[in-house]
């Protein structure tokens, strides 16, 4: 059974795809894989309950999924083009089905444990990409190729452990990081109360109140961070970042963050 805030955030992503009917066929296809669903839940067990790490179940993938829709949106306002469309290979949609897919999956390796997880996901992800592809798109070769290797190269890079060359990965990478507000903390926080190291994750995330994700002033996209308290600013330092460091959007970012009610740190 899906919870309340997996179905509002389904219903969030559809919304948002309107525009792209063969992602919104993705979308909603995934959504109803009972393999795929009983792999998100799996990976959230042994992420809280086997290791004690935040949410990497499926609100969390599908919060990224959102997170990236809306930023891959706002850069296609703003007219500046996806990788596939400056090589003139694929189109707008072809990008945006890949980082879809991507973001339904990147975490999956956490159902065998943290280290190498994103090497993980890809292996498990291939089955249900090429599935889903061969769904949507049963005689179109060149387009299941492009989309399958755009999905495979987001989810590897999610980390920054591997370097990512394309506009599609770069927002998968940015995407991930900003979903970091203390409902990923939750249940960890009420479970795992033995004190150990690396708690300052799940303290600092749950320090994070609000994570905005808006057209920028001076630059295409704004993230802005309100957090309860200055531990968050670990997770902007440590987590988000990096990853924005990394990612080949950089260029196309604002990046804000203070404790609410204060002036607001500009890191970007």
């Amino acid at each position: 059974m899906k919870s309340i805030k997996e179905t509002a955030t389904e219903e969030r992503i559809i919304q948002k795809l309107q525009n792209y009917p063969k992602c919104s066929e993705i979308a909603q296809y995934l959504f109803n894989d009972t393999e795929l669903q009983e792999m998100q839940e799996y990976a959230n067990n042994v992420s809280i309950k086997r290791l004690g790490y935040n949410d990497h179940g499926p609100v969390h993938m599908r919060q990224v999924a959102s997170n990236a829709i809306k930023m891959l949106t706002i850069l296609h306002d703003c007219n500046i083009k996806t990788s596939l469309e400056t090589e003139e290979i694929g189109t707008f949609e072809d990008s945006m089905c890949s980082v879809v897919i991507a973001s339904l999956m990147h975490d999956l390796g956490m159902m065998i444990g943290r280290q190498s997880h994103e090497e993980m996901s890809v292996i498990l992800a291939i089955p249900i990409i090429d599935r889903t592809l061969n769904f949507i798109f049963p005689d179109n070769i060149p387009k299941k190729v492009m989309i399958k290797s755009l999905a495979l190269e987001s989810i590897i890079g999610h980390m920054s452990s591997h370097k990512i060359h394309s506009i599609e990965a770069g927002i998968l990478l940015i995407a991930d990081g900003c979903d970091m507000t203390k409902g990923r903390a939750r249940i960890p926080m009420s479970i795992n109360k033995t004190p150990k190291v690396g708690d300052i994750h799940k303290y600092s995330a749950n320090a994070i109140t609000r994570v905005g994700i808006h057209h920028g002033e001076t630059k295409p996209i704004k993230i802005d961070v309100e957090m309860s308290s200055e531990v968050g600013f670990f997770q902007i330092e440590e987590v988000l970042l990096p990853k924005v460091d990394s990612s080949p959007v950089k260029p196309y970012i604002e990046l804000y963050a203070g404790v609410k009610d204060n002036e607001k740190k500009q890191y970007l």
